[in-house]
């Protein structure tokens, strides 16, 4: 593969600390890199430097002289007096760029619900970023760079830029190179990860998936990582192998090392005992929405952002929330924390309900910006109980990423992330059995978001995420639900793949899924009429029948097994522990098998 640019012993340092320390790397044609690491570790610098956009203490980069490289900055670089369309295409006469259809398809993608006449100054944060992306992507370059391309993107534009960079080159040309914390958006556009920590960068093989087993894998070998790190490391494998394993794209490791390291790991959450904590904290009774409407704020009379909606939340409940820009799910949480009330219909909550809201701004911050961190948790409370844990302030604080040092930093000082984590440990510590985050991931990397998926992880309570980071969605809750911009409420039983799905077809002018009743979060929209004819049904259900009787002996074996795991575990048999491990992988192989089939039956059934 050609060459396109690189960089020689890359250093920067601000002040006492070193940011980048010697770094040599490049680009060829094909790459599709993503990088990780750290808030503060180096890589917007280093995308920078790379991008030509500032100059290293020492070292050099170049490039091949006619690469031509486009690079879209976390700032906003807009002119704010100019229209939309002048930012986007300068002069151009409409007819010059319409007849362009990579230009179309990205105005499409992007901008097609912003007003093209508007002043840039004009727009939300999101609509910049979106109009900053399509200037980007409608001109010609070999290499692009994106830094944090996914911030102030809904679901559907990050699916969108997604299919766009895995079909805007053939795949041996052209080269892009992203920061972003989307764990879903690596895994599904990036070849390759930059890991960007301690003034150097490693390479690996694949996207985020690959990555945490390699660094895993990378770790157990150098046996130097710490406990609670490997901890971490060892839940988040777990997750990756049974919901993520194609995502790996064969990386060039030993992922039978890896997968050893995880064989014995359990669930990310004990579902059954969380909801038996949730159920004992807050009885039956949650929050009800029932048959719900709400009129648009300052709209004409009849005018709807719900109606007729009826949402019941159990205890222990974790539902995910996903939506159009507009679709009210800030405002759903609202309602469910009674902060506005409904045009009409009935708010129910239960009589021991203590509800707590992460929101999009920091601003509850604002009133302890003089104290340090510590001091801000101790205040609350000294001790807390964690899933059934008991953690001191210094010990929770630890666990979301601020070290001995950064507990003493008062909190103006604090950068965006590390305001976000302690916002989130604030609400935490207030003993909430009721938790709404509302877009949690903003200004997180990929680090802390796992941290916080294992405090997650063991929060017995009902909680609500609203987000467009479709892998936090995924990870943290159970199942989906979807505001379409039409009023209602849907069901997902299909998750975030659904969701696109019914926006497509909404888009297309098809009749949605799900119709327009609305549906409870126990109510899954009705699926698809099958075309088979009934010979073909009649084999399918046998199949059924019979696949769903292996599934059950595989389950049974698999019982059977563990409970042997547990007696050569005392007896410290580990000859006897090797071998039991196989027949469980052998049993897992033949399970994901049968529910492949499973699932096939039941697309011909129609159910």
């Amino acid at each position: 593969m050609a060459h396109l640019l690189g960089g020689e012993n890359l250093s920067v340092s601000y002040a006492t600390r070193t940011v980048l320390d010697g770094v040599t790397l490049g680009l060829e044609e094909g790459d599709r890199i993503g990088m990780v690491g750290r808030n503060g570790d180096g890589k917007s610098t280093l995308m920078r430097l790379l991008a030509l956009r500032s100059t290293p203490d020492s070292g050099r980069v170049t490039k091949r002289g006619d690469v031509n490289v486009g690079y879209l900055d976390q700032s906003d670089v807009l002119d704010g007096d100019l229209t939309v369309g002048a930012a986007i295409v300068g002069d151009k006469a409409d007819y010059e760029w319409a007849a362009n259809a990579q230009i179309r398809e990205v105005m499409g993608g992007l901008v097609s619900d912003v007003d093209w006449h508007a002043n840039v100054h004009a727009l939300s944060g999101g609509q910049k970023r979106r109009v900053a992306l399509a200037k980007l992507l409608i001109e010609d370059h070999d290499v692009i760079m994106l830094d944090e391309p996914t911030n102030h993107l809904d679901v559907e534009g990050v699916a969108w830029l997604s299919r766009h960079l895995k079909t805007r080159w053939r795949a041996n040309q052209g080269a892009f190179l992203v920061v972003t914390h989307d764990r879903w958006f690596l895994d599904e556009v990036c070849t390759k990860t930059w890991e960007v920590h301690d003034g150097i960068v490693d390479p690996f093989d694949g996207g985020y998936a690959a990555y945490v087993l390699a660094r895993a894998e990378r770790d157990r070998m150098a046996s130097v990582v710490e406990s609670k790190r490997q901890q971490l490391v060892k839940k988040e494998l777990a997750w990756l192998r049974r919901g993520a394993p194609a995502r790996t794209a064969k990386p060039k490791f030993r992922i039978e090392a890896a997968n050893a390291l995880i064989a014995d790991v359990p669930e990310p959450r004990d579902s059954t005992a969380l909801s038996k904590m949730a159920t004992a904290r807050l009885g039956k009774d949650v929050l009800d929405l029932e048959n719900v409407s709400l009129d648009f704020v300052g709209g004409e009379a009849g005018q709807k952002l719900f109606d007729n909606i009826t949402l019941r939340l159990a205890p222990g409940e974790r539902l995910g929330l996903v939506g159009v820009n507009g679709a009210g799910k800030t405002t759903l949480l609202k309602l469910l924390n009674g902060e506005i009330q409904p045009t009409s219909g009935k708010v129910k909550r239960g009589k021991t309900v203590v509800t707590a809201v992460l929101t999009q701004e920091v601003k509850e911050l604002d009133d302890v910006a003089d104290l340090r961190v510590i001091e801000v948790i101790e205040r609350e409370k000294r001790s807390f109980n964690v899933g059934g844990k008991e953690f001191t302030a210094g010990q929770l604080v630890e666990q979301l990423g601020f070290t001995n040092q950064k507990q003493w930093t008062p909190v103006r000082d604090l950068s965006g992330g590390e305001r976000r984590r302690l916002q989130l440990l604030r609400l935490l510590v207030g003993e909430p059995n009721v938790l709404m985050l509302d877009e949690p991931t903003n200004d997180l990397d990929t680090d802390t978001l796992a941290a916080v998926e294992d405090v997650l992880d063991g929060w017995p309570g009902t909680l609500v995420v609203v987000s467009h980071d479709r892998y936090l969605l995924e990870r943290v809750t159970d199942h989906q639900m979807a505001l379409l911009g039409d009023g209602k409420i849907r069901g997902l039983p299909g998750g975030v793949d659904q969701y696109l799905e019914l926006r497509e077809s909404a888009l297309a002018g098809s009749t949605i899924t799900g119709g327009g009743n609305p549906v409870t979060s126990s109510s899954p929209a009705p699926a698809a009429a099958s075309g088979a004819s009934e010979a073909e049904k009649r084999d399918a259900r046998k199949a059924k029948n019979r696949i769903e009787r292996q599934l059950g002996k595989i389950t049974q074996q698999e019982e059977k097994i563990h409970a042997q795991m547990v007696k050569s575990t005392a007896d410290n048999d580990f000859d006897a522990m090797a071998d039991l491990n196989k027949k469980l992988k052998d049993l897992t192989t033949d399970r994901e098998a049968l529910e492949h089939e499973w699932l096939e039956a039941l697309e011909v059934l129609g159910e």
